[in-house]
């Protein structure tokens, strides 16, 4: 274990072999050295940054004065990058020592421009360049012209809708899409806010769902709209495939009067996939096979194709079990009115 004295005889071990390297011949000739290579160095740096280089930088941009009743609905970007050209000096300058001030844009001076406003590239250069040093030489901007739309409170109420598509997985269907909040908020000029119908979410793509899916998504965005909120909540409901039976009628459509359908057998059997949800609720009572007596005057062979004529929206994959059934037309006597007196 270390105590105070094992300490300062540590410390003055270390001491003189390092004073006895640095008075040693071998290190006055590193020393030496060292010295001539920062020297070459200095000079090297001094001939580099005295050449021209080109460089770019960002500037950030701000807009105010911005009145309360004005919603900005197409917003100035946060920044612009310009490229300049100038002396390594001087760019070393910009990076280590000067930081830009913000382009500034008063909102009241572009009243009377309408409510799309664009600022030239000419006066976007002119407020730059006057942060410049008198040598440096502005050679692009990124975007080289700005603008920024916007309304006095003209909004419209919108609701939200999907864009992309969504796959649910094996023996699994989509029961419902929910949205939160159901609609949003849009604001954006005349011209532009009549055109709207929906806000769409931006595309996405959902594959193999197999369980409830929540997912934030920003909206779609549209040049001149600004939605509040701009996002929305979606909820996609899966639910599980079950295959179920039901024995469903047939029945003649549109016979003369006397003329009775006789179908062998009387029922068929309907087999079609619904959801879990559903399976309960869906009855032969959904299902109409119904047999027009034109069909039947048309047909070729002896059999009845049938065809099943309503059905609930909430099944799928819908067969009849024996689709060709025997049939005859019985002929009834018809009793006239007065026969009966």
């Amino acid at each position: 274990m270390f105590d105070v004295k094992n300490i300062k005889r540590y410390y003055r071990f270390g001491f003189r072999r390092i004073r006895n390297f640095l008075l040693s011949s071998k290190s006055r000739e590193f020393l030496v050295f060292l010295f001539f290579v920062l020297v070459s160095f200095a000079f090297w740096l001094l001939q580099t940054l005295d050449d021209v280089y080109q460089t770019e930088f960002k500037v950030p941009l701000r807009l105010k004065n911005v009145p309360k009743e004005v919603v900005i609905t197409s917003e100035l970007p946060e920044e612009v990058r310009v490229q300049v050209e100038d002396r390594g000096t001087v760019l070393l300058n910009y990076m280590l020592g000067r930081t830009f001030f913000p382009v500034t844009f008063d909102f009241s001076d572009y009243m009377e421009a309408g409510t799309h406003v664009r600022i030239s590239t000419s006066e976007l250069s002119k407020r730059i360049s006057a942060q410049l040093n008198v040598s440096t030489k502005l050679l692009s901007i990124r975007p080289d012209t700005l603008d920024f739309i916007y309304t006095k409170g003209k909004a419209r109420k919108l609701p939200v809708r999907l864009r992309g598509e969504i796959t649910p997985g094996r023996q699994y269907y989509i029961s419902h899409i929910g949205f939160h909040p159901d609609s949003v908020i849009a604001y954006a000029p005349d011209g532009v806010l009549d055109t709207l119908i929906a806000a769409y979410t931006q595309d996405v793509r959902f594959e193999s769902v197999s369980d409830t899916l929540a997912q934030r998504v920003k909206l779609r965005r549209i040049k001149g709209v600004k939605f509040i909120p701009d996002y929305n909540d979606i909820s996609v409901y899966v639910d599980m495939y079950s295959e179920k039976t039901v024995e469903v009628p047939v029945i003649g459509i549109n016979f003369p009067a006397g003329k009775v359908l006789r179908t062998f057998p009387s029922k068929v059997k309907v087999t079609f996939q619904v959801g879990l949800k559903n399976f309960k609720s869906v009855t032969a009572d959904d299902f109409f096979i119904g047999v027009a007596y034109e069909d039947i005057k048309n047909a070729k062979g002896e059999k009845l194709p049938l065809m099943i004529r309503k059905a609930p929206n909430s099944v799928s994959h819908i067969r009849i079990q024996n689709s060709d059934i025997d049939y005859l037309i019985e002929q009834q006597v018809v009793v006239e009115e007065g026969d009966k007196e």
